[in-house]
């Protein structure tokens, strides 16, 4: 059975229609955030070397983001009326992952996943977003739209 190792929840700066969670190793990384970022049509969620970019659906605003790391994988994820959802697989050099806009990167809040050079498999939930896209439109909403980030080793 699934044990939840740690979890944190923080608010998350979207700019430019989305957010990426990057290694903080960036040297190690080939395509640091947000190169290569794919905006037009671009899927909810993409996977680079060492970073996963996530789509919004509102320009610019302040999501709310929890962040879970598990010893194998979650079963899905029942407690909100989730919207969107996606799988992807990170390899995180450093073992810690940081919270990337355009803007740059979030200081102060990093994501433990473990132990460094290991491969992680994620899957991400959104709630919030037609409500997020409605609000958008006559200002910067703060906590409308939600995610959920769950993260265990991809060899469990």
């Amino acid at each position: 059975m699934p044990t939840l190792l740690r979890d944190q929840t923080i608010d998350v700066r979207v700019d430019f229609g989305g957010f990426g969670l990057q290694d903080t190793d960036c040297d190690a990384l080939p395509l640091p955030y947000p190169d290569e970022r794919a905006v037009d049509q671009a899927p909810f969620l993409s996977a680079f070397e060492g970073r996963v970019d996530i789509e919004s659906a509102a320009h610019t605003h302040t999501a709310t983001l929890t962040f879970e790391v598990w010893d194998s994988e979650p079963p899905e994820d029942r407690r909100a009326h989730w919207e969107v959802q996606g799988e992807a697989e990170i390899l995180s050099p450093s073992g810690e992952l940081e919270i990337r806009a355009i803007a740059g990167a979030q200081e102060d809040d990093y994501l433990q996943l473990g132990d460094p050079g290991a491969m992680w498999k994620l899957r991400v939930y959104c709630a919030g977003r037609e409500e997020v896209a409605r609000l958008a439109q006559q200002g910067v909403p703060e906590g409308v739209e939600r995610y959920l980030a769950q993260f265990w080793p991809a060899d469990a």
